[in-house]
């Protein structure tokens, strides 16, 4: 029911979403050099990389690492960077991921391909025997504000508890989070 529910709302986002999509491609094309789209390596389910679509919110010759762990991250985005960020429209692209069934609507975030603790944090609770999602408890429970072990056991309870109305729940949740702007960092 999970991935039915994950197709479906993904088809329909995309049909709804087709025109904002284009104008922040254009408006990315026009605002810096670089491709509209940086896909980045990502671990998914049973630790198999993917790449995982975004919108290119930062230059192109930013190291890949989490965001806060370089020097200077202000440095390093494009001049609509922020603002996609702090609307979360730099996560539209992984409707893709959703489709081809890389990913879930709603799941542990996927860790970047070199996040060896969040790996093997994860891997320790058996965390990669599901699909990473666009948002997920942790999300909706501090986001940024989050440090890594307790994202990792908002994960857990999310993985103990998964259903079709706590994601539901977190879906909605994420959407009100989204619109306050509460809890990004960038």
């Amino acid at each position: 029911m999970k991935r039915v529910f994950d197709l479906i709302l993904a088809i329909f986002l995309l049909i709804v979403l087709f025109f904002p999509i284009l104008f922040i491609s254009i408006l990315i094309k026009i605002s810096s050099p670089g491709p509209i789209i940086y896909w980045s390596d990502r671990i998914g389910k049973d630790n198999n990389i993917f790449k995982m679509p975004k919108f290119r919110s930062m230059k192109n010759e930013t190291p890949e690492v989490a965001t806060h762990l370089l020097n200077n991250p202000n440095f390093w985005i494009t001049p609509i960077g922020s603002f996609l960020r702090k609307t979360s429209l730099d996560e539209l692209p992984q409707l893709w991921s959703i489709l081809i069934g890389h990913m879930s609507f709603v799941g542990p975030r996927p860790a970047l391909f070199n996040q060896e603790d969040l790996k093997k944090m994860r891997n320790d609770l058996n965390l990669h025997q599901i699909k990473p999602g666009v948002t997920g408890l942790a999300q909706i429970e501090g986001r940024d504000n989050l440090p890594l072990k307790e994202k990792v056991q908002l994960d857990k309870k999310y993985f103990d508890r998964q259903s079709f109305l706590l994601d539901l729940k977190i879906i909605i949740i994420t959407l009100k989070k989204i619109i306050i702007r509460d809890g990004v960092s960038h």
